[in-house]
């Protein structure tokens, strides 16, 4: 099969969505964040908010940062090791001119291992803090600590199949740079039924007009049934398949996650849910190739040169996207009369 031309994506050449409804528009002003523990919480103005302002963290970050947020502490609560995610936060706090207190081992060092309940972790945390990033091993872990915490929690990944929302946000926001969103049809493959970022990235494409998702997986680790069930809720077109070449050809995204060789009934078809050169010149010459890494076997780096790979500017821009969130948080004008975070979901 020939190999088909490839368009260069432009860098940086963003879609301009067209206004918004004059309702959607009066409501962006009154909108606030307190918390962000899962991605029902994001209508599409509040994402196109957050958007506006990770473009202009492109260009704090190009002049060197910035210092308005030097006297705010971001603690950083990590009951499970994750160096992209710790660090990209870490990072952007530091661009805002912020300080940051780090745990990595949190589970293991800190007084929970003696009975301590994370809620009593977080109060106290909360009184040396402006903000608390947390990555919990339990499903809804980042919800119970946001439920007593005195100031603004964010759930860097909670659970073994629970949320991991700025991640999510980090990959809508790649494809947003790149093409609308109203109308795309993405290819979300491996092991979903546990995948965090799968099932956060699902919720919040739903948002969108004429979407349609296909979930490629081995059927024992396909989507579970509540994605499912409230994509099935809010009208949004699905497809589960066991076979990434059935779809490969249609998509405009290939969201591409890891599957663990142990979850696998039989190791050799762990093929059929990886890409490599041949696939990509089977895809859609100017389709994405997103992964929210790190990646094993299911991502070849063959693939990297392609221009259709996202997946390092992926990263970047999860700095930009977490910096933005942290000041919608930080911003007093944004902390003052929040209504609960639960009534956006």
């Amino acid at each position: 099969m020939p190999k088909p031309t490839v368009v260069p994506l432009q860098p940086l050449q963003p879609f301009k969505p067209a206004q918004p409804p004059a309702s959607e528009s009066a409501q962006r002003g009154g909108m606030r964040l307190k918390h962000v523990v899962e991605s029902q919480q994001f209508t599409v103005p509040l994402l196109m908010e957050l958007f506006e302002r990770s473009r202009g963290m492109e260009h704090v970050v190009a002049r060197g940062g910035t210092l308005d947020y030097q006297n705010r502490i971001m603690t950083a609560l990590f009951y499970e090791p994750s160096t992209r995610t710790r660090l990209s936060f870490e990072a952007a706090m530091h661009r805002l001119g912020g300080r940051v207190l780090s745990t990595e081992n949190a589970g293991a060092f800190s007084s929970e291992i003696d009975g301590e309940q994370v809620e009593d972790s977080i109060r106290i945390i909360g009184s040396y803090s402006d903000v608390i990033v947390i990555r919990h091993p339990e499903d809804h872990g980042a919800r119970r600590a946001a439920e007593v915490s005195p100031v603004p929690v964010i759930n860097a990944g909670d659970g073994n199949g629970g949320q991991h929302p700025t991640q999510a946000l980090l990959d809508l926001y790649t494809i947003y740079r790149q093409r609308p969103l109203n109308g795309l049809s993405v290819a979300i493959i491996g092991e979903l039924d546990k995948g965090r970022t799968a099932r956060s990235l699902a919720y919040l494409l739903a948002k969108f007009e004429r979407v349609k998702m296909f979930f490629v997986s081995p059927p024992q680790l396909q989507m579970k049934q509540d994605i499912l069930d409230y994509l099935d809720q809010h009208g949004v077109r699905y497809e589960l398949e066991s076979d990434i070449d059935r779809v490969i050809g249609e998509v405009d995204v290939v969201y591409q996650t890891r599957i663990r060789p142990e979850r696998m009934r039989d190791t050799s078809g762990l093929g059929r849910y990886a890409i490599d050169s041949k696939v990509v010149q089977r895809m859609k010459a100017d389709a994405l190739i997103l992964h929210p890494l790190p990646r094993t076997v299911e991502l070849d780096k063959s693939v990297d040169a392609d221009p259709r790979a996202m997946y390092f500017r992926q990263a970047m821009n999860g700095l930009y996207v977490r910096m933005a969130l942290l000041t919608m948080l930080l911003d007093k004008e944004q902390s003052a009369g929040n209504a609960s975070w639960l009534e956006t979901r």
